[in-house]
């Protein structure tokens, strides 16, 4: 998960039925088709072109407005879309009720499958449903590891977030940290309790948890640097998105805390951080990889009965971490957006 910057250009598809750009623009929503433009978003990583029949997938996220992770997803996506042969619709809102308003929208047009996230499992379970009983076949990704089988979904994408904690908090036992702060931008959001939960779980220090509102960055700021001023005994700041680490080391250096800063997630300006050092290090779950396998993963279920997993069990793509040792690796992928 991940999470908030301000987003780069989208791009919007040269030819969208004027139906569904009417739904998703009452949405408050944003769509875009496979073809150049996204082959050009996707810069060299797809190969070739399906010349399979068209289809059209629709790929509904929680992602907040702004979220450079979810760009990320996005570009994966948009290159598993140029070289299927498929005209994707993308729509994101991070309120619960408006993201399953976007699911209901993608049945209503016909699409011939949905990629989903299930941040708030419960608000979409009853708009999944409905999409499965009009044979439209579903998928999960990054959000819902521990409902996508409840609720019926062919294959999930991503990251066992509780797992991706415990191995930061094993990470942080290394360190010589002794008392973690784990930031988290949106309450209630399952995947980033999921992974506070697993910092506590196997970091042998004390854990405290710190609510902010991840749409707005000053007050994001703001608060860690009250935070940190105030318990000088807090010496690890962990955030649960490249962003809000950014931020977090300058709230620590306006509080003239010594706390280092560690964090989930990747972004161009996090791989300079690491080298850097200002960044310890970071959790990489390949958002990527998400956006690309959920989408590849429906054409292939229409075009060769294929279930990711054997529909039993998820594709994990993370946790990995990137560090000081490993930083140029993935650094020049992390430039071009792919990582």
């Amino acid at each position: 998960m991940s999470h908030t910057s301000l987003l780069p250009s989208r791009r919007i598809a040269a030819v969208v039925a004027v139906a569904a750009s009417a739904a998703l623009a009452l949405a408050g929503c944003s769509s875009s088709s496979g073809g150049k433009k996204a082959a050009e978003s996707g810069a060299a990583v797809s190969a070739g072109k399906a010349d399979t029949p068209r289809m059209t997938i629709a790929m509904v996220t929680h992602a907040p407005s702004g979220d450079t992770f979810w760009d990320t997803i996005r570009k994966g996506a948009e290159a598993a879309a140029a070289k299927d042969n498929v005209k994707l619709i993308y729509a994101n809102d991070e309120t619960a009720a408006d993201q399953a308003n976007l699911v209901q929208n993608a049945i209503d047009q016909k699409v011939d499958g949905i990629a989903v996230t299930l941040a708030k499992p419960d608000a979409m379970k009853a708009v999944v449903a409905k999409a499965e009983k009009a044979g439209i076949p579903v998928v999960g990704f990054n959000a819902g590891l521990s409902d996508w089988k409840k609720q019926g979904l062919l294959s999930f994408f991503g990251q066992d977030e509780s797992v991706s904690g415990q191995a930061l908090g094993t990470k942080l036992n290394s360190t010589g940290a002794k008392h973690a702060l784990c930031v988290v931008q949106a309450q209630g959001d399952v995947n980033l309790e999921e992974r506070c939960a697993g910092v506590k779980k196997t970091f042998s220090g004390k854990t405290d948890n710190l609510y902010v509102n991840g749409t707005d960055m000053p007050s994001v700021k703001s608060t860690i640097t009250a935070k940190l001023t105030q318990d000088k005994s807090i010496d690890e700041v962990v955030t649960l998105g490249a962003p809000f680490a950014l931020t977090a080391a300058q709230a620590a250096s306006e509080a003239g805390s010594k706390a280092k800063v560690a964090t989930f997630d990747l972004n161009k300006d996090l791989i300079s951080a690491i080298e850097k050092g200002s960044i310890q290090f970071a959790v990489d779950q390949q958002p990527y990889l998400q956006g690309y396998l959920a989408v590849d993963s429906l054409w292939l279920y229409k075009t060769n009965g294929n279930y990711s997993g054997g529909g039993e069990q998820p594709i994990l793509t993370g946790p990995a971490f990137v560090d000081k040792s490993n930083v140029d690796t993935v650094a020049s992928f992390a430039a071009k957006g792919t990582r």
